[in-house]
């Protein structure tokens, strides 16, 4: 049976504004131990914003957000703790080995071995044999595959990703995904995910929850959602959302030239 406490993510009432526009309008979103979520919707539906309020990097105008039984505006320090974060536009240290800049982040973590912690996560994701590469040898869909390692060093309960796969090739894209599943099934990370690539959301994730104009408008495994929009697949029900979402913008334009 579920409870509070297998709640590791639980946002609520979520707004944030730029400049007169409503980015985020009353997003409410929780995800559970061990659970695996998608945040989709077409761009400017509102989840990057929601992410950056999720980790703090943003507060909302209304709205909580709640990791790991923490407040995040009243004890940032405990909460993001419980987080970690990856995706594959982030920057990688090129003149330090993979296993130093690693041990690094596993020193701030507090990890109490990092070592081990480090040939885990490696192993996880099928990239011991990079333990010893200078950053300036990796390619991008490695250095994607190291920063989720990076990441998840301190088995954090909830874990955010932008965009995994984006870019990554069939080989290292498989990688990533086979190391999500492992990580949500071994440690209960909660994992909240961005994509474009409804093959890999549908691979990966049990739960989706669907973003447009800053509200959600679908909460729900893969065929129920795309069963009530009347779609084949989550990706028909990602081009439908996106006119949807081109045609308000076009008239909200229209009416405000």
């Amino acid at each position: 049976m579920t409870g509070e406490t297998d709640v590791v993510l639980r946002a609520s009432g979520l707004v944030k504004e730029y400049r007169r526009t409503r980015a985020v309008d009353g997003i409410d979103l929780e995800v559970r131990a061990g659970e695996r979520v998608a945040l989709l919707g077409p761009n400017g539906a509102g989840k990057t914003t929601t992410l950056l309020m999720l980790l703090g990097v943003v507060s909302p105008d209304a709205g909580t957000v709640e990791i790991g039984g923490h407040r995040l505006d009243r004890h940032r320090s405990r909460a993001a703790e419980n987080v970690g974060f990856a995706a594959g536009y982030l920057p990688l240290t090129e003149r330090m080995r993979v296993r130093e800049y690693l041990k690094l982040f596993g020193q701030l973590y507090g990890i109490a071995d990092p070592t081990a912690a480090i040939e885990e996560g490696l192993e996880r994701f099928r990239i011991s044999h990079l333990a010893e590469a200078m950053g300036t040898e990796l390619s991008s869909g490695q250095r994607t595959l190291i920063g989720i390692v990076r990441a998840t060093l301190h088995k954090p309960r909830l874990l955010i990703l932008d965009e995994p796969t984006a870019s990554l090739d069939p080989d290292v894209a498989r990688r990533v995904r086979n190391g999500l599943l492992d990580l949500s099934a071994t440690n209960a990370s909660g994992l909240l995910m961005t994509s474009h690539d409804m093959g890999d959301v549908e691979r990966v994730c049990e739960r989706v929850v669907f973003l447009s104009n800053g509200r959600v408008v679908a909460n729900g495994t893969p065929r129920e959602i795309a069963a009530a929009y009347g779609r084949g697949d989550l990706e028909g029900v990602f081009l439908h959302l996106a006119e949807t979402h081109d045609n308000i913008a076009a008239a909200q334009q229209t009416d405000h030239p």
